[in-house]
């Protein structure tokens, strides 16, 4: 216990996050909790790349005037203000976390803000051109349901591009990022955010057991995608998946 409430990632939970019962609860509540501070440990830990790795991805995403885009999982906004920065005609940001939408929405910025779970979104099938999401999908309750979700949305010709953290693939470099991630980041992100629940400790493990990049894409072809490419980026720490509706 915690200042009279549970934590929200323990050791034993930790040991596999993606297969907790209750993770989408446990996310939902751990990022209500670190929204006030979420943007500037991104920014402090990953020095300043988050930004370009959010510019990259919607380069790749080659946004066109007319199209609209939904940001799924979109937490305080950043790439969904980074694809607005593009000028298609509409971007929608959606979120499950009350308290990552109210940050969201402080800042303004030409984008609808919108409370809605990855994998039961409130819109039409094809309704959206470009269907996005920056470190949200290994978050997923359950990652395929998500990305079938993401697909129904896509009208045809749309893409999906989703940005997500992954493992340098070689050994020297995986070790030492692991080190800096067990290690290093945990501690200088509860110091900056002062939480004491357990997220920062989650996102390395979440990161370590999550998909490598040829595995994802592979899960993005099984929910519909098709010409599936990725990008990696900064030694393999970020990669960008490009996915196309049919």
């Amino acid at each position: 216990m915690t200042a009279g409430k549970p934590l929200i990632w323990d050791e034993t939970r930790l040991a596999d996050p993606h297969a907790q019962p209750d993770k989408a609860n446990r996310v939902q509540h751990m990022f209500d909790g670190i929204a006030p501070t979420y943007e500037r440990v991104n920014r402090v830990l990953s020095a300043g790349r988050d930004a370009y790795w959010r510019r990259r991805a919607v380069e790749l995403a080659q946004i066109k005037p007319s199209d609209e885009v939904l940001d799924v999982a979109c937490g305080t906004g950043d790439f969904a203000r980074a694809f607005a920065s593009a000028r298609p005609a509409r971007v929608v940001g959606s979120d499950f976390s009350a308290g990552m939408l109210s940050f969201a929405a402080y800042r303004p910025a030409p984008v609808e803000w919108c409370r809605a779970d990855a994998l039961g979104l409130p819109f039409q099938d094809a309704s959206f051109d470009v269907v996005s999401c920056a470190f949200g999908v290994r978050n997923f309750q359950d990652l395929d349901a998500g990305l079938r979700e993401m697909r129904r949305v896509l009208r045809p010709a749309g893409r999906a591009c989703i940005l997500e953290f992954t493992m340098p693939r070689t050994r020297i470099l995986g070790n030492l990022y692991l080190f800096y991630f067990r290690n290093v980041l945990p501690r200088v992100a509860s110091i900056i955010s002062r939480d004491k629940s357990g997220a920062y400790d989650y996102l390395p493990q979440s990161v370590s057991t999550f998909l490598d990049a040829p595995s994802m894409a592979r899960s993005m072809e099984r929910a519909g995608f098709s010409r599936v490419t990725f990008t990696q980026l900064t030694l393999g720490v970020a990669t960008v998946y490009i996915g196309h509706a049919p």
